[in-house]
Protein backbone atom coordinates (compact mmCIF):
# COMPACT_ATOMS: atom_id res chain seq x y z
CA UNK A 1 0.00 0.00 0.00
CA UNK A 2 2.85 2.34 0.89
CA UNK A 3 4.57 1.55 -2.40
CA UNK A 4 1.35 2.28 -4.33
CA UNK A 5 1.02 5.63 -2.54
CA UNK A 6 4.59 6.56 -3.48
CA UNK A 7 3.95 5.66 -7.11
CA UNK A 8 0.75 7.74 -7.06
CA UNK A 9 2.55 10.73 -5.56
CA UNK A 10 5.35 10.42 -8.11
CA UNK A 11 2.85 10.23 -10.96
CA UNK A 12 1.03 13.29 -9.59
CA UNK A 13 4.32 15.22 -9.43
CA UNK A 14 5.04 14.35 -13.07
CA UNK A 15 1.56 15.42 -14.15
CA UNK A 16 1.82 18.71 -12.26
CA UNK A 17 5.25 19.33 -13.76
CA UNK A 18 3.92 18.73 -17.25
CA UNK A 19 0.96 21.03 -16.62
CA UNK A 20 3.30 23.69 -15.24
CA UNK A 21 5.55 23.38 -18.27
CA UNK A 22 2.55 23.71 -20.56
CA UNK A 23 1.30 26.78 -18.75
CA UNK A 24 4.74 28.38 -18.89
CA UNK A 25 5.09 28.05 -22.66
CA UNK A 26 5.13 31.51 -24.27
CA UNK A 27 2.53 32.37 -26.87
CA UNK A 28 3.70 33.26 -30.37
CA UNK A 29 2.28 36.13 -32.39
CA UNK A 30 2.91 36.81 -36.06
CA UNK A 31 3.81 40.35 -37.13
CA UNK A 32 3.83 41.49 -40.77
CA UNK A 33 5.53 44.77 -41.72
CA UNK A 34 7.03 46.69 -44.62
CA UNK A 35 8.83 49.70 -43.18
CA UNK A 36 11.85 47.79 -41.85
CA UNK A 37 12.51 46.35 -45.31
CA UNK A 38 16.02 47.07 -46.49
CA UNK A 39 18.15 48.94 -43.99
CA UNK A 40 16.08 48.58 -40.82
CA UNK A 41 15.33 44.88 -40.41
CA UNK A 42 18.17 44.68 -37.87
CA UNK A 43 16.69 47.61 -35.94
CA UNK A 44 13.29 45.91 -35.76
CA UNK A 45 15.01 42.72 -34.61
CA UNK A 46 16.71 44.71 -31.82
CA UNK A 47 13.30 46.00 -30.72
CA UNK A 48 11.95 42.45 -30.71
CA UNK A 49 14.81 41.19 -28.54
CA UNK A 50 14.20 43.87 -25.92
CA UNK A 51 10.45 43.22 -25.97
CA UNK A 52 10.84 39.46 -25.56
CA UNK A 53 13.28 39.98 -22.67
CA UNK A 54 10.71 42.19 -20.96
CA UNK A 55 7.82 39.87 -21.88
CA UNK A 56 9.09 36.28 -21.59
CA UNK A 57 5.55 34.96 -22.05
CA UNK A 58 5.42 36.27 -25.65
CA UNK A 59 7.43 35.37 -28.74
CA UNK A 60 7.18 37.46 -31.91
CA UNK A 61 7.55 35.98 -35.38
CA UNK A 62 8.44 38.85 -37.72
CA UNK A 63 7.83 38.75 -41.47
CA UNK A 64 9.10 41.68 -43.53
CA UNK A 65 7.87 42.35 -47.07
CA UNK A 66 9.03 45.18 -49.33
CA UNK A 67 6.43 47.92 -49.79
CA UNK A 68 5.94 47.14 -53.49
CA UNK A 69 4.68 43.63 -52.69
CA UNK A 70 3.33 44.20 -49.22
CA UNK A 71 -0.34 44.85 -49.90
CA UNK A 72 -0.62 41.96 -52.34
CA UNK A 73 0.76 39.69 -49.62
CA UNK A 74 -1.55 41.20 -47.00
CA UNK A 75 -4.64 40.91 -49.18
CA UNK A 76 -3.79 37.26 -49.89
CA UNK A 77 -3.69 36.67 -46.13
CA UNK A 78 -7.00 38.46 -45.61
CA UNK A 79 -8.78 36.54 -48.38
CA UNK A 80 -7.33 33.27 -47.12
CA UNK A 81 -8.39 33.92 -43.54
CA UNK A 82 -4.78 33.92 -42.32
CA UNK A 83 -4.58 37.50 -41.10
CA UNK A 84 -1.45 38.16 -39.01
CA UNK A 85 -1.99 38.77 -35.30
CA UNK A 86 -0.51 42.24 -35.78
CA UNK A 87 0.57 44.11 -38.88
CA UNK A 88 1.56 47.47 -40.28
CA UNK A 89 -0.63 49.82 -42.33
CA UNK A 90 0.18 53.19 -43.79
CA UNK A 91 -2.25 56.03 -43.23
CA UNK A 92 -3.52 56.02 -46.81
CA UNK A 93 -4.70 52.39 -46.65
CA UNK A 94 -5.67 52.27 -43.00
CA UNK A 95 -9.26 53.55 -43.37
CA UNK A 96 -10.15 50.93 -45.96
CA UNK A 97 -9.00 48.04 -43.74
CA UNK A 98 -10.68 49.50 -40.65
CA UNK A 99 -13.99 50.12 -42.44
CA UNK A 100 -14.09 46.54 -43.73
CA UNK A 101 -13.69 45.10 -40.24
CA UNK A 102 -10.29 43.56 -40.96
CA UNK A 103 -8.69 45.08 -37.87
CA UNK A 104 -9.74 45.00 -34.24
CA UNK A 105 -10.95 48.09 -32.34
CA UNK A 106 -8.47 48.80 -29.56
CA UNK A 107 -10.65 50.66 -27.06
CA UNK A 108 -11.15 47.72 -24.68
CA UNK A 109 -7.52 46.67 -24.78
CA UNK A 110 -6.37 50.24 -24.17
CA UNK A 111 -8.68 50.54 -21.16
CA UNK A 112 -7.69 47.15 -19.80
CA UNK A 113 -3.96 47.89 -19.96
CA UNK A 114 -4.22 51.50 -18.82
CA UNK A 115 -2.72 52.76 -22.07
CA UNK A 116 -1.21 56.22 -21.54
CA UNK A 117 -2.29 58.34 -24.51
CA UNK A 118 -0.15 61.27 -23.39
CA UNK A 119 2.97 59.35 -24.47
CA UNK A 120 1.83 59.34 -28.13
CA UNK A 121 2.01 62.27 -30.49
CA UNK A 122 -1.63 63.41 -30.66
CA UNK A 123 -1.67 63.96 -34.45
CA UNK A 124 -0.21 60.54 -35.11
CA UNK A 125 -2.55 58.83 -32.64
CA UNK A 126 -5.63 60.53 -34.07
CA UNK A 127 -4.63 59.46 -37.60
CA UNK A 128 -5.54 55.87 -36.73
CA UNK A 129 -9.08 56.53 -35.61
CA UNK A 130 -12.28 56.04 -37.58
CA UNK A 131 -15.36 57.84 -36.32
CA UNK A 132 -13.62 58.43 -33.00
CA UNK A 133 -12.73 54.76 -32.47
CA UNK A 134 -9.04 53.85 -32.14
CA UNK A 135 -8.14 51.03 -34.52
CA UNK A 136 -4.37 51.41 -34.59
CA UNK A 137 -1.35 52.85 -32.81
CA UNK A 138 1.26 54.98 -34.60
CA UNK A 139 4.51 53.20 -35.44
CA UNK A 140 6.28 56.22 -36.91
CA UNK A 141 5.55 59.40 -38.73
CA UNK A 142 7.39 61.77 -40.97
CA UNK A 143 6.99 64.84 -43.08
CA UNK A 144 8.58 66.48 -46.09
CA UNK A 145 11.10 69.28 -46.06
CA UNK A 146 13.44 70.94 -48.56
CA UNK A 147 17.02 69.69 -48.60
CA UNK A 148 19.46 72.19 -50.07
CA UNK A 149 23.08 72.13 -51.20
CA UNK A 150 24.89 74.97 -49.41
CA UNK A 151 27.83 74.85 -51.80
CA UNK A 152 25.62 75.47 -54.85
CA UNK A 153 23.78 78.28 -53.06
CA UNK A 154 27.12 79.89 -52.24
CA UNK A 155 28.36 79.57 -55.81
CA UNK A 156 25.13 81.11 -57.14
CA UNK A 157 25.25 83.93 -54.59
CA UNK A 158 21.82 83.04 -53.22
CA UNK A 159 20.76 83.33 -49.58
CA UNK A 160 19.84 80.04 -47.92
CA UNK A 161 16.12 79.19 -47.74
CA UNK A 162 14.11 80.40 -44.74
CA UNK A 163 10.68 79.60 -43.34
CA UNK A 164 9.38 82.82 -44.89
CA UNK A 165 10.09 81.75 -48.46
CA UNK A 166 7.25 81.50 -50.99
CA UNK A 167 7.02 79.46 -54.19
CA UNK A 168 8.40 82.44 -56.07
CA UNK A 169 11.43 82.88 -53.80
CA UNK A 170 12.23 79.23 -54.38
CA UNK A 171 11.80 79.56 -58.15
CA UNK A 172 14.15 82.55 -58.36
CA UNK A 173 16.81 80.69 -56.38
CA UNK A 174 16.36 77.65 -58.63
CA UNK A 175 16.90 79.78 -61.75
CA UNK A 176 20.21 81.15 -60.43
CA UNK A 177 21.47 77.70 -59.48
CA UNK A 178 20.43 76.30 -62.86
CA UNK A 179 22.62 78.95 -64.50
CA UNK A 180 25.72 77.39 -62.92
CA UNK A 181 25.98 74.69 -65.57
CA UNK A 182 24.19 72.52 -68.11
CA UNK A 183 24.27 69.51 -65.78
CA UNK A 184 23.21 71.42 -62.66
CA UNK A 185 19.54 71.87 -61.75
CA UNK A 186 17.81 74.15 -59.30
CA UNK A 187 15.19 71.87 -57.80
CA UNK A 188 13.55 68.47 -57.97
CA UNK A 189 10.02 67.87 -56.75
CA UNK A 190 8.21 64.87 -58.20
CA UNK A 191 5.08 65.67 -60.19
CA UNK A 192 2.97 62.83 -58.86
CA UNK A 193 -0.10 62.34 -56.72
CA UNK A 194 1.43 62.69 -53.27
CA UNK A 195 3.25 65.89 -54.11
CA UNK A 196 0.31 67.33 -56.04
CA UNK A 197 -2.34 67.04 -53.32
CA UNK A 198 0.07 68.73 -50.91
CA UNK A 199 1.15 71.55 -53.24
CA UNK A 200 -2.52 72.13 -54.06
CA UNK A 201 -3.11 72.80 -50.37
CA UNK A 202 -0.26 75.33 -50.45
CA UNK A 203 -2.37 77.21 -53.00
CA UNK A 204 -5.68 77.03 -51.13
CA UNK A 205 -7.02 74.11 -53.16
CA UNK A 206 -8.08 70.54 -52.46
CA UNK A 207 -8.94 67.37 -54.35
CA UNK A 208 -12.09 66.63 -52.37
CA UNK A 209 -14.84 68.92 -51.12
CA UNK A 210 -14.89 69.70 -47.41
CA UNK A 211 -17.92 67.48 -46.79
CA UNK A 212 -16.37 64.65 -48.83
CA UNK A 213 -19.27 64.52 -51.26
CA UNK A 214 -17.51 65.42 -54.52
CA UNK A 215 -14.12 65.53 -56.17
CA UNK A 216 -12.64 68.95 -56.91
CA UNK A 217 -9.61 67.94 -58.96
CA UNK A 218 -9.98 70.49 -61.77
CA UNK A 219 -10.75 73.57 -59.69
CA UNK A 220 -8.94 76.73 -60.93
CA UNK A 221 -6.53 76.87 -57.98
CA UNK A 222 -5.51 73.27 -58.71
CA UNK A 223 -4.90 74.03 -62.38
CA UNK A 224 -2.78 77.01 -61.34
CA UNK A 225 -0.81 74.72 -59.02
CA UNK A 226 -0.10 72.16 -61.72
CA UNK A 227 0.88 74.91 -64.14
CA UNK A 228 3.44 76.16 -61.61
CA UNK A 229 4.85 72.66 -61.16
CA UNK A 230 5.00 71.92 -64.89
CA UNK A 231 6.57 75.30 -65.72
CA UNK A 232 9.59 74.43 -63.61
CA UNK A 233 10.22 71.56 -66.03
CA UNK A 234 8.93 72.77 -69.40
CA UNK A 235 9.31 76.57 -69.25
CA UNK A 236 12.24 77.29 -66.94
CA UNK A 237 13.88 73.84 -66.91
CA UNK A 238 15.10 74.39 -63.36
CA UNK A 239 13.87 70.84 -62.79
CA UNK A 240 15.16 68.08 -65.10
CA UNK A 241 12.94 66.31 -67.60
CA UNK A 242 12.78 62.54 -67.60
CA UNK A 243 15.25 62.54 -70.50
CA UNK A 244 17.69 64.79 -68.64
CA UNK A 245 17.54 62.51 -65.61
CA UNK A 246 18.55 59.59 -67.85
CA UNK A 247 17.34 57.13 -65.26
CA UNK A 248 19.16 58.80 -62.38
CA UNK A 249 17.17 59.02 -59.15
CA UNK A 250 16.47 62.34 -57.46
CA UNK A 251 18.39 61.35 -54.30
CA UNK A 252 21.40 60.34 -56.39
CA UNK A 253 21.25 63.61 -58.32
CA UNK A 254 21.34 65.54 -55.06
CA UNK A 255 24.13 63.40 -53.59
CA UNK A 256 26.16 63.93 -56.76
CA UNK A 257 26.18 67.68 -56.05
CA UNK A 258 24.14 68.53 -59.15
CA UNK A 259 20.90 69.66 -57.50
CA UNK A 260 20.30 72.84 -55.51
CA UNK A 261 17.11 71.78 -53.74
CA UNK A 262 15.30 68.50 -53.23
CA UNK A 263 11.78 68.23 -51.86
CA UNK A 264 11.72 64.91 -50.05
CA UNK A 265 11.05 63.23 -46.75
CA UNK A 266 12.96 63.36 -43.50
CA UNK A 267 13.66 59.65 -44.01
CA UNK A 268 16.34 60.70 -46.52
CA UNK A 269 18.71 61.97 -43.79
CA UNK A 270 20.70 58.73 -43.26
CA UNK A 271 21.27 58.32 -47.00
CA UNK A 272 22.41 61.91 -47.48
CA UNK A 273 24.66 61.76 -44.42
CA UNK A 274 26.39 58.72 -45.86
CA UNK A 275 26.60 59.89 -49.48
CA UNK A 276 26.97 63.69 -49.64
CA UNK A 277 30.51 65.10 -49.53
CA UNK A 278 29.29 68.71 -49.38
CA UNK A 279 27.47 70.85 -46.80
CA UNK A 280 23.69 70.48 -46.88
CA UNK A 281 20.82 71.46 -44.66
CA UNK A 282 17.02 71.63 -44.63
CA UNK A 283 14.24 74.20 -44.58
CA UNK A 284 10.46 74.24 -44.23
CA UNK A 285 8.64 73.96 -47.55
CA UNK A 286 7.51 77.26 -49.02
CA UNK A 287 3.86 77.91 -49.84
CA UNK A 288 1.84 80.31 -51.93
CA UNK A 289 -1.37 81.27 -50.13
CA UNK A 290 -0.65 78.86 -47.25
CA UNK A 291 1.94 76.42 -45.96
CA UNK A 292 1.35 72.69 -46.12
CA UNK A 293 3.45 69.57 -45.90
CA UNK A 294 2.80 65.87 -45.96
CA UNK A 295 1.76 63.84 -42.98
CA UNK A 296 3.10 60.35 -43.57
CA UNK A 297 2.33 57.87 -40.84
CA UNK A 298 2.60 54.12 -40.44
CA UNK A 299 0.33 52.45 -37.92
CA UNK A 300 0.17 49.15 -36.08
CA UNK A 301 -3.06 47.18 -36.01
CA UNK A 302 -4.35 43.85 -34.74
CA UNK A 303 -6.10 41.32 -36.97
CA UNK A 304 -9.79 41.05 -36.10
CA UNK A 305 -9.67 37.27 -35.61
CA UNK A 306 -6.44 36.91 -33.63
CA UNK A 307 -6.49 34.37 -30.83
CA UNK A 308 -3.90 36.40 -28.89
CA UNK A 309 -5.30 39.97 -28.73
CA UNK A 310 -3.64 40.91 -25.43
CA UNK A 311 -0.21 39.66 -26.49
CA UNK A 312 -0.56 41.39 -29.85
CA UNK A 313 -1.53 44.63 -28.13
CA UNK A 314 1.44 44.48 -25.76
CA UNK A 315 3.71 44.13 -28.81
CA UNK A 316 2.27 47.04 -30.79
CA UNK A 317 2.13 49.19 -27.64
CA UNK A 318 5.85 48.54 -27.10
CA UNK A 319 6.71 49.43 -30.70
CA UNK A 320 4.56 52.55 -30.57
CA UNK A 321 5.31 54.07 -27.16
CA UNK A 322 8.35 52.58 -25.47
CA UNK A 323 11.50 54.60 -24.98
CA UNK A 324 13.58 51.59 -25.96
CA UNK A 325 12.00 51.30 -29.42
CA UNK A 326 12.04 55.07 -29.91
CA UNK A 327 15.74 55.30 -29.05
CA UNK A 328 16.63 52.58 -31.55
CA UNK A 329 14.62 54.42 -34.20
CA UNK A 330 16.29 57.78 -33.51
CA UNK A 331 19.81 56.37 -33.51
CA UNK A 332 19.11 54.65 -36.83
CA UNK A 333 17.56 57.76 -38.38
CA UNK A 334 14.48 55.62 -39.09
CA UNK A 335 11.83 58.33 -39.40
CA UNK A 336 10.44 60.10 -36.32
CA UNK A 337 9.08 58.10 -33.38
CA UNK A 338 5.49 59.10 -32.62
CA UNK A 339 6.17 59.80 -28.95
CA UNK A 340 6.25 62.78 -26.63
CA UNK A 341 9.24 61.67 -24.52
CA UNK A 342 11.24 64.89 -24.26
CA UNK A 343 14.62 63.19 -23.96
CA UNK A 344 13.96 61.14 -27.11
CA UNK A 345 12.93 64.23 -29.09
CA UNK A 346 16.00 66.09 -27.81
CA UNK A 347 18.16 63.18 -28.96
CA UNK A 348 16.54 63.36 -32.40
CA UNK A 349 17.09 67.13 -32.64
CA UNK A 350 20.75 66.76 -31.63
CA UNK A 351 21.51 64.13 -34.27
CA UNK A 352 23.14 65.92 -37.20
CA UNK A 353 23.32 66.49 -40.10
CA UNK A 354 21.13 68.30 -40.92
CA UNK A 355 21.86 71.15 -38.53
CA UNK A 356 18.42 72.71 -38.82
CA UNK A 357 16.47 69.81 -37.32
CA UNK A 358 14.13 72.50 -35.95
CA UNK A 359 12.66 72.68 -39.47
CA UNK A 360 11.29 69.15 -39.04
CA UNK A 361 9.38 70.17 -35.92
CA UNK A 362 8.31 73.52 -37.36
CA UNK A 363 6.85 71.86 -40.43
CA UNK A 364 4.68 69.66 -38.18
CA UNK A 365 2.50 72.77 -37.78
CA UNK A 366 1.52 72.50 -41.44
CA UNK A 367 0.63 68.82 -41.82
CA UNK A 368 -2.05 67.89 -44.36
CA UNK A 369 -3.42 64.48 -45.27
CA UNK A 370 -4.54 63.06 -48.62
CA UNK A 371 -8.20 62.50 -49.44
CA UNK A 372 -9.39 59.51 -47.45
CA UNK A 373 -11.42 57.33 -49.80
CA UNK A 374 -11.84 53.58 -49.83
CA UNK A 375 -10.49 53.36 -53.40
CA UNK A 376 -7.40 55.38 -52.54
CA UNK A 377 -4.99 53.34 -54.65
CA UNK A 378 -7.20 53.77 -57.72
CA UNK A 379 -7.55 57.50 -57.07
CA UNK A 380 -3.80 58.03 -56.83
CA UNK A 381 -3.18 55.93 -59.97
CA UNK A 382 -5.69 57.88 -62.07
CA UNK A 383 -4.56 61.32 -60.98
CA UNK A 384 -0.90 60.34 -61.17
CA UNK A 385 -1.26 59.16 -64.75
CA UNK A 386 -2.64 62.51 -65.92
CA UNK A 387 -0.06 64.46 -63.91
CA UNK A 388 2.60 62.57 -65.85
CA UNK A 389 0.95 63.55 -69.14
CA UNK A 390 1.13 67.23 -68.13
CA UNK A 391 4.69 66.94 -66.84
CA UNK A 392 5.90 65.51 -70.13
CA UNK A 393 4.05 68.08 -72.24
CA UNK A 394 1.44 65.77 -73.79
CA UNK A 395 -1.47 67.59 -72.15
CA UNK A 396 -1.94 71.05 -70.69
CA UNK A 397 -2.57 71.23 -66.94
CA UNK A 398 -6.20 72.14 -67.64
CA UNK A 399 -6.67 69.21 -70.02
CA UNK A 400 -4.97 66.79 -67.62
CA UNK A 401 -7.04 67.76 -64.60
CA UNK A 402 -10.30 67.86 -66.57
CA UNK A 403 -9.60 64.32 -67.76
CA UNK A 404 -8.63 63.19 -64.26
CA UNK A 405 -11.81 64.70 -62.82
CA UNK A 406 -13.99 62.90 -65.39
CA UNK A 407 -12.33 59.51 -64.93
CA UNK A 408 -12.34 59.70 -61.15
CA UNK A 409 -16.04 60.61 -61.09
CA UNK A 410 -16.80 57.67 -63.38
CA UNK A 411 -14.80 55.07 -61.49
CA UNK A 412 -14.69 56.01 -57.81
CA UNK A 413 -17.66 56.14 -55.46
CA UNK A 414 -17.83 58.52 -52.53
Amino acid sequence: MKRFSLILVAALVVVLALVGTSLAQPVTINFLNFSSSGENEGNLQAMKEIFEAQNPDIKVNIETIGYGDYFVRLMTSVVGGNIPDAFELNFENFAAYASKGTVMPLEELMAKTGFDQSVSDPNALAAFQVDGVQYGLPFSFSNVIVLYNKDLFDRAGVEYPTSEWTWWDQLEAAKKIRALGDDIFGIFQPIQFHEFYKVVRQNGGSLLSEDGSEFTINRPENVETLQYMVDRVQKYNVMPTEEQLSGMGDWDLFAAGRLGMLVTGSWAFPYMTANCDFDWDIAVEPGNTAKATHFFANGLVIGHNTKQPEAAFRWIEFLSTSKEAAEIRVKAGWELPAVTHEDILEMYAATTPPENKAAVFESLQYLVTPPVVEQFAELSDIVGRYLGEARDGFMTPQEALDAAQAEVEARISL
